[in-house]
């Protein structure tokens, strides 16, 4: 397996340190909402002001489309991250250009500067070479530590390397290393538990658990479209229509290989997808027109339950439920609250379903929660991300 090159491999007292984190974070009102991705990058952010380096972080925040726009701004993330960290963080309004360079180089060993959002520069996505040297020019050496945009050929990632020394922070070691154990040297039996909506989006990944895992259980929306290529009607229920055929394909990949497949058997319904709205449970098979599966139901979460019996490794990626509304909750909250008391490795995926772990707080109770959804499945699919390529030894 190739070896990351770490921090400890850099010298960066007195130097200026171009940090690339992930602090697309939740913003209501002005206020940070969820600072699970500010406090993910802290042991990287500590080190480097620990070892005298002179810290300058960026980031991007939603889809501003390559244009200034205020709701998108990372001001609110710098008062975050100076709360955390009890100390200040120079918020400089841009990311290029000579009022950027003219305060960085005011900047002393031990301060913190955060740079305006990256993708208010439309040269950020588009990975344009001009804009990676312009924030190359920065700093002297460039740490990686955005793990949930590793599968992106954006400028910050891809470009910046080609002009720094480069390594990789302590948030994308640990990312590289927990995931990556789940393909090299799981323990057995390994269990994955595997929600969401769409089919299309996991499909090279599930495949890649075929050859590792030993049980297989689904859920979230995504349960809908294999039951429905068994031929059960899911009635209104959200179902990707265009991956039954691959659901068929697995489910028969997975008889085939001797996995154990668990499957719904009882599902909460409603004809609406919103608080309030009128719900009931019935069995798999017994829909009726017009009901939309939102949850899974007592006697799957027991089956659910008795198939972890013993279980050594677990991965847990997307949620078994419409968590968005509390009615549709309760299977996904059953399923943390049983992982958080086993005793196996516990690996959660990104996205929403490391969200509804910060949510229910019982983020602490796992051995590893990442914070990348994409790039975590891209990961564990066997895909080379762009942004680690360079971060090798």
């Amino acid at each position: 397996m190739k070896q990351l090159k770490q921090l400890e491999d850099l010298k960066v007292k007195g130097k200026r340190v171009f940090t690339r984190v992930d602090f697309n974070v939740p913003i209501k009102n002005g206020k940070v909402t969820d600072e699970l991705r500010i406090a993910a990058a802290l042991p990287t952010i500590k080190y480097l002001i620990k070892q005298g380096a002179i810290v300058i972080l960026a980031s991007h925040l939603g889809r501003p489309d390559g244009k200034p726009t205020e709701k998108y701004s990372l001001e609110p993330v710098a008062v975050s991250l100076s709360e955390l960290l009890n100390k200040e963080v120079i918020f400089i309004h841009d990311c290029v250009g000579q009022k950027v360079v003219d305060r960085i180089n005011k900047l002393v060993p031990g301060q913190i500067a955060l740079l305006e959002n990256l993708r208010f520069h439309a040269e950020e996505e588009a990975n344009d070479p001009d804009f990676a040297k312009q924030l190359a020019s920065l700093a002297d050496v460039y740490v990686d530590d955005a793990f949930a945009v590793a599968h992106r050929a954006h400028a910050s990632v891809v470009g910046i390397p080609k002009y720094l020394p480069s390594v990789s922070g302590k948030l994308i070691e640990a990312e590289v290393n927990n995931l990556s154990s789940l393909l090299t040297h799981p323990k057995h039996p390994f269990v994955a538990i595997i929600g969401g909506a769409k089919i299309s989006d996991k499909i090279a990944f599930m495949h890649q658990l075929m050859s590792k895992a030993d049980t297989l259980i689904i859920g979230g929306a995504m349960a809908n479209t294999f039951l429905a290529a068994q031929g059960h009607n899911m009635q209104a229920s959200v179902q990707d229509t265009k991956g039954q055929a691959v659901a068929k394909a697995i489910l028969e990949e997975a008889h085939h290989k001797e996995i154990k497949i668990v499957m719904p058997l009882d599902v909460v319904v409603a004809d609406k997808a919103e608080d309030g709205a009128k719900h009931r449970t019935v069995m798999v098979g017994l829909l009726q027109p017009g009901d939309m599966a939102l949850d899974l139901g007592p006697l799957t979460t027991t089956a659910i339950n008795e198939a972890l019996q013993g279980a050594k490794t677990v991965f847990w990626n997307g949620t078994l439920g419409l968590t968005e509304v509390k009615a549709f909750s309760k299977s996904s909250r059953d399923l943390a609250e049983h992982l958080a008391k086993l005793r196996a490795m516990t690996i959660i995926g990104g996205g929403d379903t490391a969200g509804f772990i910060d949510e229910v707080h019982l983020h602490d109770k796992f051995d590893f929660v990442s914070t990348g959804g994409g790039a975590a499945l891209e990961l564990l699919a066997g895909k080379t991300l762009p942004a680690l390529t360079p971060l090798y030894k």
